[in-house]
């Protein structure tokens, strides 16, 4: 079983890498991939767990981007490992922008009468604390009654409590990950804001090479239409669960079937 789309708690899920390897290995997965949001923290702390299991790890990163004005995903995929010092270092700039904004996001959360700290939201997130550690912290105070309420009401872009992070152009991250000998894949693209099939020519246009087809979000009709988008403009294609952990329960390793032959065909 193949799965190209994961996160630690590096990032925004629940598992620690090693943990993440043994759900991934106790579900009978043989290939995965490692996506941490805008770092490879997991990715390096899960290799020797890999090793020892006989599971090989695919080499990611989700990173954030922005796209005519709105948050779209960008999966990178550096299956030679050349060249990523300069890439990494340019990864961790983009960490900075991250903590910056999550200053603003308590001042924020504090001015609508929530009690958040920053201390205690980078206690659940550490390096990478994003926006679901910060839903976390009012799910678990009550100021709301899920997840989904507290991105709904207080968190997406369009609530009341967002701020604004300074995210890379969706083309300038596209051509960090090619510069950096990797492949560019399009993610979760049901997310994205906009016409997609209207899209894809601008995109392309900057470097992108590749669609993430299979997801958890797609429909079947969804994964046909980016089947059919990779067809026509000659992209590669990738898949994942999106697994998270805890923080997504009905998303697990196996729940979602990815076509076995998907990772000899990036390779090729």
């Amino acid at each position: 079983m193949i799965d190209l789309h994961s996160h630690t708690n590096e990032s925004d899920g629940t598992c620690s890498p090693a943990q993440l390897v043994a759900e991934a290995h106790r579900a009978g997965v043989t290939i995965l991939g490692i996506t941490d949001h805008d770092t490879f923290k997991g990715y390096d702390q899960a290799l020797p767990a890999a090793a020892e299991a006989g599971l090989e790890l695919v080499c990611g990163i989700e990173l954030s981007t922005k796209l005519h004005g709105h948050s779209a995903h960008l999966l990178g995929y550096f299956l030679g490992h050349r060249n990523l010092d300069e890439f990494r270092t340019w990864v961790t700039g983009q960490q900075a922008e991250r903590r910056d904004r999550n200053v603003r996001l308590v001042v924020r959360l504090q001015e609508l009468g929530f009690d958040v700290t920053l201390a205690e939201a980078e206690a659940r997130g550490r390096g990478m604390t994003g926006r679901p550690h910060f839903a976390q912290i009012l799910v678990e105070k009550g100021y709301v009654a899920n997840l989904r309420q507290a991105f709904d009401d207080y968190l997406d872009e369009s609530a009341k409590g967002y701020v604004f992070r300074r995210e890379p152009q969706f083309a300038e991250a596209v051509a960090r990950i090619r510069a950096a000998g990797g492949i560019a894949s399009l993610a979760h693209p049901v997310r994205v804001k906009g016409d997609i099939p209207a899209l894809m020519p601008e995109l392309c246009q900057s470097g992108l090479n590749a669609i993430e087809a299979y997801h958890s979000d797609h429909t079947p009709q969804d994964t046909q239409l980016y089947l059919g988008l990779a067809s026509h403009y000659g992209l590669r294609v990738t898949g994942g669960s999106d697994y998270h952990g805890a923080i997504k329960p009905n998303v697990t390793f196996g729940s979602l079937r990815v076509p076995d032959d998907l990772l000899d065909q990036l390779r090729a």
